[in-house]
């Protein structure tokens, strides 16, 4: 089994949906994933609660397989998500200096992937 760290950092939904449909793909062949979502991706999280928008059902199969590691709580804090992180009861990752450290995930053996 290998771990991936799939660091999004693209707020594109067309980028979003593939970070979505690699990590369900790889947790089905036996994989550790965690997706962090920094940068631009963060505007996407009040969205993806809303039931009519088109990554929804993907994001909740991603939610419900525990797939979802957190979101950068400066990045959410500056672009005005973070309430909505809060509301869907999602980490606030801030290990360094307010984000996700890079770093801290390969020290734990994990390959970081970048979107």
């Amino acid at each position: 089994m290998k771990k991936f760290a799939l660091f999004v950092f693209n707020g594109d939904p067309m980028c979003f949906i593939h970070v979505l449909l690699n990590a369900l793909d790889m947790k089905a062949k036996g994989h550790e994933v965690k997706i962090i979502m920094e940068g631009a991706s963060v505007k996407l999280i009040p969205d993806l609660a809303n039931a009519g928008n088109l990554l929804h059902g993907l994001w909740q199969k991603n939610i419900e397989a525990n797939l979802v590691e957190g979101v950068c709580k400066a990045c959410s804090g500056k672009l005005g998500t973070l309430e909505a992180a809060k509301e869907q009861r999602l980490r606030l990752l801030d290990d360094m200096s307010g984000h996700p450290s890079v770093a801290a995930y390969r020290d734990q053996g994990y390959e970081i992937i970048t979107f």
